[in-house]
Formats: structure tokens, C-alpha cells, sequence
């Protein structure tokens, strides 16, 4: 049985040497979880895409009556559903999340970066809220068309909603949790509503005209993706931008950003220190994994983090290299669930760090950098850095 908390202060700050201790041992009982977990890279991929797992809750009832709204927008979302209705949702969306929208955003990001990059200050200041949460809180809001100054408002929502999948949750995070999910509701039900009658060059707007076979998105589909691109979308490219540089100060690797590099770094970035580190399975029918069936009802946690120090795959994996060839991260997940804003995050990443560094090529790190509480995300609670 795993005896580690993931409250413990030593796994916060550095998860990789517990993952490190129990990789090889095959599924290993997390007790604070309550369920078996894999942390090697072949197990995590095979489970991945394993049809006889998914992420749709098994035998779903009726939600308890303070999480109501929350749950109204969770079985609506890609994240959470299974074929047929995954399968439908997907293609439909996909009809306007276009690998075109998502190109056209790379002069809306280079502008958002170089506003508020003007803004920074040069003595010690906190990155993660001047920066790596703004830049795609100010994306998403622009890919939706919804007014910037809304920011606030969408950082707010996701971060009440996020907190729910962390460990420990408490009747207080549900709650707000639940408000923000009923008043995100409220705002986009109103605002599609706006979109129909005017529609513009937005994802909203491609969201009411996806149609395949006769079939259109519902409202509540449409709220329920909206959300979903905020939420996932926005929270994991946050803790990308700060973890990738805290790890590019760090070691010494900012030459690696030059336009020739910049790709192939940003996916070492994701692999070395990806921002969700543990993703969960239902069973639908019972699973052999080595000397462990899983049984149809369990959960399993699939350790993304883990999966990508494994050096069965990757040479000297604690080692950051920009140069490393046949990344094959899993910091997206993968199979059906593959995140479908996986492009938009790379390119955000891609345009972001750059930046940044070229306006500040004496970035420095002050203050020791801390990690926050909040697994499954490994996240900076705060980066305090200086360009003087």
C-alpha cells in the first residue's frame, strides 16, 4: 500500500522522487484515493485508450442538491461523457475548435503578450497572476468573444470549479464550486442567446452553426464546452507557463526558445514538469494489470506526472533537454480523451515564453519557488522574479 499523502510538504514541492520509488512495482494502492494507480508509461498509455475504461461516472444518479449546477454543466462536457455521446459532441465541436480558429489566434496572442508584457515591472513581482494567468484567461476570452474585462470573472469561475477535482476537497470548495458554475451558466445562456441574433468571427458563434448530419449542439452542450475550454483550457496553461519558467531559469536553457527550437522545447517542458499530474478511469469491466484485476465500478488513477520521468522510455529523465527527440509525453492524456485544446496550448506556450524572455533576458528567480497544495495539479502557488 502507498503510505504517502499527497498533502505531505516534501511530495508538494517535489513529487518526482515518490514517483521514482514506486514506478516498476505495477498498480499500486494510493490509500488517500482510495483506488489502485499506475505510474509507469506503458500501463498509462495501454489505460488511456483502453474501451473498457472511459471517464463517464458509472450508474450517475441524481447529483446532491448543493453541487445541482455543477453537475448540470458536468454531463454536458466532452471530459465526461463516453461513445455514443462523446463520440457526437466531438465531431461537433471540432466543426468549429478548427486547427484554422486556432491559427488565426497567433497575432490575438502575440498582442496580448507584448500588452502586458509592457506592463510587468522590473523589481520583484509575482509572474503567475501578472502574467501566466492572464495571457490565456485573455485568449479564451477572445476565442469565445466574450469582453476582456471579463477576466476577472473567468478566472474567479475556473478557479472555484478546478478546485474540485483536487484532493481533500471540502463542502466549501463545492459550494463555490456550485455558485460558479450557476452563475457561468447564467452569463453564457444569455449570451448565446445574444450570439444568435448577432453573430460574429467567434467560437460562440461556430459553436451555434456546428451542424453534421442534421444535427446542431443543444444549449446546454454549448455551455457545458464553453466552460470546459475555460476550465481545462485555461487552468493547465497557466501552471504550463509557470513551471516551464521556473524550469528554463532554472537550468539555464532560454536559448532554447530561438523559433528553430521553440517546439520542440515546449513539449520537453510538458514532459518534464507537466502541470496535471494525475488523471482518473472508471472500469466498465474487469481489467488485468499484472497481478491486479481491476474489477468493473473501480477507479483507477493514471499518474501523467509519473508517466513521463519513466526511464524506460525517456534517457536520464530528470534531466532537462530541449533536444530530446520522440517526446511521447502524456501530459494531454490520450485516446478518446486526448485534450482536444491541446493545439491552442502549445501554440500559447510557444508564443508566450519567447516573448517574455526576449523582453527579459535577465529573468531571475528572488524567491524560493513554491508549490501550492493542490494535487492533482502541480502548480506554483506564486514565482517571484526580477529582470533588474
Amino acid at each position: 500500500m502507498l503510505q504517502l499523502s499527497p498533502h505531505d510538504p516534501a511530495f508538494i514541492q517535489n513529487p518526482y522522487p515518490a514517483y521514482d520509488a514506486v514506478r516498476g512495482r505495477g498498480l499500486v494502492f494510493w490509500e488517500d484515493y482510495g483506488m489502485h494507480a499506475a505510474f509507469d508509461h506503458a500501463t498509462v498509455h495501454a489505460l488511456l485508450r483502453d474501451r473498457r475504461l472511459g471517464r463517464a461516472v458509472p450508474g450517475r444518479g441524481a447529483p446532491q442538491p448543493h453541487l445541482a449546477a455543477f453537475d448540470a454543466v458536468e454531463r454536458h462536457s466532452l471530459l465526461e461523457l463516453e461513445p455514443p455521446a462523446h463520440t457526437r459532441l466531438r465531431r461537433l465541436v471540432l466543426h468549429a475548435f478548427t486547427s484554422r480558429r486556432i491559427a488565426a489566434l497567433d497575432r490575438d496572442i502575440r498582442a496580448i503578450c507584448a500588452d502586458l508584457i509592457a506592463t510587468l515591472p522590473r523589481g520583484p513581482f509575482d509572474l503567475i497572476p501578472t502574467y501566466c494567468q492572464l495571457v490565456p484567461v485573455r485568449v479564451i476570452a477572445r476565442l469565445l468573444g466574450v469582453p476582456e474585462d471579463m477576466g476577472p470573472d473567468l478566472l474567479r469561475w475556473s478557479a472555484a470549479m478546478v478546485a474540485m477535482y483536487q484532493a481533500g476537497r471540502t463542502r466549501d470548495i463545492e459550494d463555490a464550486a456550485n455558485t460558479a458554475a450557476a452563475e457561468f451558466t447564467t452569463f453564457l445562456r444569455s449570451y448565446i442567446k445574444e450570439r444568435r441574433n448577432d453573430p460574429r468571427d467567434d467560437l460562440i458563434t461556430e459553436l451555434i452553426a456546428a451542424e453534421e448530419d442534421g444535427e446542431t449542439l443543444t444549449h446546454d452542450e454549448m455551455i457545458g464546452t464553453c466552460v470546459l475550454l475555460l476550465n481545462a483550457g485555461h487552468e493547465a496553461t497557466v501552471h504550463s507557463l509557470g513551471n516551464a519558467v521556473k524550469t528554463l531559469i532554472e537550468t539555464d536553457q532560454t536559448a532554447a526558445l530561438s523559433p528553430d527550437r521553440v517546439a520542440g522545447t515546449v513539449e520537453e517542458l510538458l514532459r518534464y514538469d507537466p502541470p496535471l499530474h494525475m488523471f482518473t478511469r472508471h472500469v466498465y469491466e474487469d481489467v488485468t494489470v499484472g497481478d491486479v484485476t481491476l474489477t468493473k465500478g473501480d477507479e483507477v488513477a493514471l499518474m501523467l506526472g509519473a508517466a513521463g520521468r519513466d526511464p524506460a522510455v525517456f534517457d536520464t529523465p530528470d534531466r532537462f533537454d530541449p533536444a530530446r527527440s520522440k517526446n511521447v509525453h502524456v501530459a494531454f492524456g490520450g485516446g478518446l480523451h486526448f485534450c482536444v485544446g491541446a493545439p491552442l496550448a502549445r501554440l500559447e506556450m510557444q508564443i508566450a515564453l519567447p516573448m517574455l524572455f526576449d523582453a527579459m533576458p535577465d529573468l531571475r528567480i528572488t524567491e524560493t519557488p513554491n508549490y501550492a497544495d493542490s494535487y492533482h495539479f502541480h502548480k506554483l502557488d506564486r514565482l517571484i522574479v526580477s529582470a533588474t
